[in-house]
């Protein structure tokens, strides 16, 4: 009985220690989240010039595309199109071939 007792001891023991330490490693990680929060922010509000959006960019008209471009990309939508779902019968097409030691194996059969 003594033996038993002292088994347990050591098993809540190690339990103890493992929940120990991965408590411990997450509030490490914690801490190190909002370290990078407080140096995330700091870098926003510092001073930095305003970068130009996309409504800032100048847009140029479209070339017309030429009959070569509209045949490609027509032939690239036909082949999508084409290969995108396989039509499956729903019929198994395995066969099993029994072997002598399939046979031997399972004499059911």
């Amino acid at each position: 009985m003594i033996l038993l007792a002292t088994n347990w001891a050591d098993a809540w023991t190690m339990t103890g220690i493992g929940v120990g330490v991965v408590f411990c490693i997450l509030c490490i990680l914690v801490l190190v989240l909002m370290v990078f929060n407080l140096v995330a922010k700091k870098a926003a509000s510092s001073d930095q010039p305003v970068k130009a959006g996309i409504a800032d960019i100048p847009v140029k008209p479209l070339a017309e595309a030429s009959e070569l471009d509209k045949a490609a990309v027509a032939t690239a939508l036909y082949l999508y199109e084409k290969s995108k779902g396989d039509q499956e019968s729903g019929v198994l097409t395995i066969k099993m071939n029994p072997s002598p030691w399939h046979a031997v194996l399972n004499e059911r059969l």
